[in-house]
């Protein structure tokens, strides 16, 4: 839910707001926690704590949209902004929305003074107010210019500050409801809240009130509520608070000479950490940094448009098909993050559009249709300048698969299903052409053959789909892909050239020049999803194992 939506959804639920007045990203932290609804950012505080400047429009809009973000960002409550006049006209108004609403803020509040504009509560000062259809004509352009319906367009009238009597206050409230304010801030600097009480009775109109009770403080939010007014701002306290205590704290340390002396006024310093987020870091720096680290990059190439799939890709790639509820693609995914592979890329080409799931990089290949594997492999080179582990879309393999390839401390590693001794490969199927067949030779496990073009005497292993490279490994297999590139459109292994080559044609070349290419042997735990029989299997082995 997004956060205006979620302002208005909890006003309509409790019938009541309360919010506190924050002055920086960790107040507002601390209004969170001490139960407000929501978060005040005020320009007042903004201006006093950021710049040790006076509530007079010397901040600017951005200045101040800074401090609103760190607030926003901070905590997951909605955040209230308090805009002055909103830094001008209309015409400032509107870029002021702009950026406001795309920044994440739920609402903003726009008061009848002048530009600049003088603080209401400082002493002595009068003030001189813009005139009602001027003010009007702010609300009105900033409602026209918010995208979202529900941010939140607060219309602050200072008419009873500015001495101009009750009716004129009520007149003005009306003006904006008409121009289309979301709630009406009534303010008043009286020590009692007479005149919000008399104004509340008073006022007709549809939308709520919010009152500011800094210059009468005895009353609670509660009462309010019972006359009428369902949205209260405590709007500077927590800034008075800690000045009083940042005071009081410095004055004792100078005066001891020491630190001591403050030591049990004062919080931890694990309490700041957590307020701030630190264990957060350090999870995520195990998360994202050290295991990235350790992790090689996954590469899923999902490029190709598959005719003996129709109808079921007509309108989304194979690796978007879902099984029991997830695609082949966040099946994949989960378990790839399962086995500490945090950094996933895809490789897209039909349908491309389709292919979406939260922390996964694409890279896509337009010239899918005209080419093959490893063309659109080598769309995702940027991954290959480390480890990596390369994996076909439609491949599902349970956790022990992956686990026993990573362990491979081979340069060049695939995951192969060993035949036994005499078996027929042209039974069962296995004699369909899109089969990659390995021949491993001696006891060392390397591989001495791979592709379509094996004989069946010769093979007695399948490639699954699934292979590993070291940093050393990856260098070499963009080393070989670069040397046949150069070569132009000459005869690659099985292809008719380098763009209609298959990823075991590259693993040929590498064999060829004598690279060692280790298989992993695999002997169950994997379904490679070729045809609607398959696709019905995994099916059947999802329900089950799930």
């Amino acid at each position: 839910m997004d956060k205006a939506l979620k302002f208005r959804t909890q006003l309509k639920k409790n019938k009541k707001l309360l919010l506190g007045g924050a002055h920086d990203a960790l107040s507002a932290k601390l209004i969170e926690e001490a139960g407000f609804d929501a978060v005040w950012a005020s320009s007042f505080g903004v201006s006093a704590s950021t710049k040790c400047l006076p509530d007079a429009n010397v901040l600017t809009m951005t200045e101040m949209l800074e401090a609103v973000k760190g607030m926003n960002e901070a905590v997951s409550i909605p955040v209230i902004a308090d805009c002055d006049n909103g830094y001008g006209n209309a015409l400032n108004i509107i870029r002021m929305v702009k950026e406001y609403e795309r920044a994440g803020i739920a609402g903003i509040s726009i008061e009848d003074n002048p530009f600049p504009k003088k603080c209401s509560l400082y002493p002595g000062e009068r003030q001189e107010l813009v005139e009602k259809d001027e003010m009007a004509g702010r609300i009105h352009a900033a409602v026209s210019t918010r995208k979202n319906k529900n941010f939140f367009v607060i219309a602050r009238t200072e008419a009873l500050i500015a001495g101009l009597g009750m009716q004129e206050a009520l007149n003005r409230a009306a003006a904006y409801e008409e121009a289309g304010a979301s709630a009406i801030l009534i303010h008043s600097r009286r020590s009692t809240p007479d005149e919000i009480r008399e104004f509340a009775g008073r006022w007709k109109g549809k939308i709520p009130l919010v009152a500011v009770p800094t210059k009468y403080p005895d009353v609670t939010s509660a009462e309010l509520a019972k006359i009428g007014i369902p949205i209260v701002i405590f709007a500077n306290q927590a800034l008075r608070a800690s000045v009083a205590a940042m005071k009081e704290t410095l004055r004792d340390m100078r005066l001891a000479d020491s630190v001591a002396a403050v030591g049990k006024k004062i919080v931890p310093l694990d309490e700041v950490f957590r307020l701030v987020g630190q264990p957060h870091l350090e999870a995520n720096e195990e998360k994202y940094v050290k295991n990235y680290k350790k992790a090689p990059a996954a590469i899923i190439v999902a490029a190709g448009f598959e005719k003996n799939f129709w109808p079921l890709n007509s309108d989304k790639p194979k690796v978007m098909l879902e099984i029991h509820g997830k695609s082949l693609l966040e099946r994949q995914a989960d378990l790839l993050r399962k086995c500490g592979l945090t950094r996933i890329a895809v490789v897209t080409g039909y349908k491309h559009e389709q292919v979406r799931l939260d922390s996964i990089v694409t890279y896509h290949n337009p010239a899918y249709k005209k080419t093959h594997i490893l063309r659109s492999l080598f769309s995702a080179e940027p991954e290959m300048h480390d480890k990596f582990l390369f994996l076909y879309g439609d491949v599902l393999f349970e956790d022990y698969v992956l686990e026993r390839l990573l362990k491979s401390k081979h340069d060049i590693s695939l995951a192969v299903r060993p035949l036994s001794p005499g078996q027929e490969l042209r039974k069962n199927g296995f004699s369909k052409p899109e089969r990659d067949w390995v021949k491993v030779g001696g006891t060392g496990q390397e591989i001495e053959g791979i592709g379509h073009h094996l004989a069946a005497d010769d093979a007695n292993g399948e490639f699954l789909g699934l292979a590993l490279f070291s940093k050393r490994g990856a260098k070499v297999f963009r080393e070989a892909y670069a040397k046949a590139r150069k070569k132009g459109k000459n005869r690659f292994h099985n292809a008719p050239d380098l763009d209609h080559a298959q990823f075991t044609d590259l693993i040929q070349e590498l064999v060829d020049r004598k690279e060692k290419v280790h298989a992993v042997s695999v002997r169950g735990g994997w379904l490679d999803i070729n045809t609607f029989e398959d696709y019905r299997k995994a099916w059947e082995t999802a329900s089950r194992s799930s």
